[in-house]
């Protein structure tokens, strides 16, 4: 993990390269409602940057075990790479700049999904979830062709 200080410089001066997880069960989608910065108030699918010496498959174990509660049975699917650019961050005054690598996971049984970085939680079909204001265009993208 990097300290405070370290983190800002990073997050002011170069992307962060992510994974979201796109995470289905009967043709719906599991969307949180963000907590904080950026895309706070908006629903989002889960996801986390991935750390330095951290390969894509242990940053997604990580991720979905953080974030949802899971442990990966399977490796997600790959869905696309993908740009997220937002005005705010968690420092104030500092923009954030995403390089996204998404991947959907079909799950089997619902978790008691964490708090920590959502909210709430809800299910939407893809038409839903394009119509709703709340959830954030990004994540609207992954579903749009």
């Amino acid at each position: 993990m990097l300290e405070d200080a370290t983190f800002k410089t990073i997050l002011n001066s170069a992307p962060l390269i992510s994974i979201d997880i796109l995470v289905k069960k009967n043709g719906k989608v599991l969307l949180g409602k963000r907590s904080n910065k950026p895309a706070q108030g908006y629903f989002f699918s889960t996801g986390g940057r991935i750390y330095k010496n951290e390969t894509i498959y242990n940053a997604m174990s990580r991720i979905a075990f953080n974030e949802l509660n899971i442990e990966l049975k399977s490796t997600p699917k790959f869905i696309g790479v993908f740009e997220h650019f937002y005005d705010d961050s968690i420092y104030e005054n500092i923009s954030t700049h995403y390089v996204n690598i998404a991947y959907e996971y079909e799950i089997e049984e619902i978790p008691d999904l964490p708090n920590e970085q959502h909210s709430e939680y809800k299910w939407f079909t893809v038409s839903e979830l394009l119509e709703n204001k709340l959830v954030h265009k990004y994540t609207k993208d992954y579903f749009r062709n």
